[in-house]
């Protein structure tokens, strides 16, 4: 059995990771390449020493409606789904909930993670449920325009709904087995989504890292990543974010000047952007190298934004004074690009339309047509450069990027306003309507919190909680602890493990009155 799970682990780190594609999404990827690597380590050294843990893990699948809201529809899809009894005080343990979000989950759902850590002190029940439409939940004709009509975060939350039943029969669990869950970024919506459109069902609900009010022009987003280039907490510095923007303007004035070539060359591009739209390509993936080191800071490895700014200042002994802005921008994207193990840099737009327009199965493991048709119909979140706070190029811009709607899905561009207003309608935005019982969890460096819920509920009988770390990046609580992790990291575990002790409590206490 252990060696069997192994293997099959193995497959899934190599599985997950081969394709190429955007810089931010390869450095997602990366991230969480790094992590899977941690969790694999940490998992297989228990189960050497407890065989019996890996007796207690499985997987398996559900057959959900396609439409849950339309009794006509009899037509389904295979949802994957994981479970880990190891913990489990049986039969009325507490039951934690893994929310999967926009990409493939694994069985390190159910074995790795702070809330595995939770879970482990409370003997509770894992389970862990993938996204409809991400990794192997999905149809083979899932990925067709007319089929995505169907992925939505309101069948996502039916999708769960339905879960909890399936769970619940399968262990014959009751009211006395309280159920609390788990997302982080847009999963982190989802949990706390669940508990406030299904309170009866979920007890409490960590959000992590989510932007649970849905924005078109997300320009925010890169006034925080200036404003953590220059943090000192983390490495930033004023001399760091003006090298960046130094080394961006003259990227776009050489393009501009028609020395596409040089930089290309530089750059060690795949092909020259002659035109508007490689060129357009190429700044997007220059700043995506800095949006996704800023985001995911110190959690993907070596990179961080201490890193990023001893090449840029200089501080770094192997770089000379009298180099560029621009000079020493070009050795931190070789070695961005040699991390991620890209040969180049695509720049090319229509490569970019090729690789959205494919709709295989292969293809729905990367998630990028899935979620950009989710920023279409739900949420925008789109990371323009507008702003004259941006430290990248203002020709990342709105229209550069909504233009895709249309091409890819026939979806006007003027109804994406109503659109994302009816989400924050419906859910309420960053005053979302979740009853009792959600924490909302956030870090200063990551620039999604600007979305999210970063204070205690003031309204009379609101019990929504918010933790902040200053010095954190995107869903850093959410990984397994480290000794080596921030005092403020360590200190808002803790206060996680506190809420979620007292939810337990209360629930035991309320079973009892019953």
């Amino acid at each position: 059995m252990l060696a069997s799970l192994v293997h099959g682990l193995t497959l899934l780190l190599l599985f997950n990771f081969v394709d190429s594609g955007w810089v931010l999404t390869k450095i997602k990827e990366r991230m969480r390449e790094v992590q899977l690597q941690n969790a694999k380590q940490s998992v297989l050294m228990r189960m050497v020493s407890d065989l019996s843990q890996a007796e207690h893990v499985g997987e398996g699948k559900i057959y959900q409606p396609l439409n849950h809201f339309d009794r006509q529809n009899t037509k389904t899809f295979p949802q994957r789904f994981f479970i880990n009894e190891a913990y489990w005080q049986h039969p009325q343990g507490p039951v934690f909930l893994y929310i999967g979000g926009e990409g493939t989950i694994s069985m390190f759902s159910i074995l790795a993670g702070h809330h595995v850590h939770i879970a482990k002190e409370h003997k509770a029940l894992l389970v862990a449920l993938e996204h409809r439409f991400y990794g192997d939940s999905i149809n083979p004709d899932g990925l067709k325009t007319e089929s995505l009509a169907d992925l939505s975060s309101q069948q996502a939350l039916a999708d769960l709904a339905a879960f909890h039943q399936y769970i619940s029969e399968r262990f014959n669990l009751t009211s006395k087995n309280t159920w609390i869950s788990f997302g982080g970024s847009y999963s982190g919506d989802l949990s706390a989504w669940f508990r406030g459109k299904f309170p009866h069902l979920i007890y409490g609900a960590i959000a992590s890292s989510a932007p649970v009010r849905a924005k078109l022009d997300f320009s925010t987003y890169n006034k925080i990543i200036a404003l953590s280039l220059q943090n000192e907490d983390v490495g930033g510095s004023d001399k760091c974010l003006a090298g960046v923007r130094e080394a961006f303007a003259t990227v776009e004035a050489a393009m501009m000047g028609g020395n596409a070539s040089k930089v290309a060359k530089a750059f060690g591009c795949c092909q020259t952007p002659e035109d508007l739209d490689d060129q357009i390509e190429l700044l997007e993936n220059l700043a995506d190298t800095v949006m996704g080191l800023v985001q995911y800071n110190e959690e993907w490895g070596v990179m961080s934004i201490g890193v990023l700014c001893n090449i840029m200042t200089n501080e770094s002994v192997v770089h000379k004074e009298e180099m560029e802005a621009y000079d020493r921008f070009v050795k931190y994207v070789q070695i961005i690009r040699s991390t991620l193990e890209q040969p180049c840099l695509d720049t090319s737009h229509v490569q970019s339309l090729k690789d959205l327009m494919d709709t295989s199965p292969k293809s729905a493991r990367k998630g990028a047509r899935q979620w950009l048709y989710q920023t279409c119909t739900e949420f925008g979140f789109y990371q323009t450069c507008e702003d004259s706070s941006c430290p990248f190029s203002r020709m990342v811009n709105l229209q550069a990027q909504i233009k895709l709607c249309p091409t890819l899905f026939n979806i006007s561009i003027n109804s994406l306003t109503a659109r994302i207003a009816f989400t924050n309608q419906y859910y309420g935005a960053d005053h979302p309507r979740t009853h009792t019982r959600v924490l909302f969890v956030n870090g200063g460096i990551d620039p999604w919190h600007r979305l999210s819920v970063l204070q205690n509920g003031n309204v009379e009988g609101d019990k929504v909680y918010a933790i902040f770390i200053k010095d954190t990046a995107h869903c850093a609580d959410m990984m397994t602890p480290k000794a080596a992790d921030r005092p403020s990291l360590k200190r808002a575990r803790q206060e996680i493990e506190r809420h979620v002790a007292t939810w337990l409590s209360n629930a035991a206490r309320e079973n009892i009155e019953k």
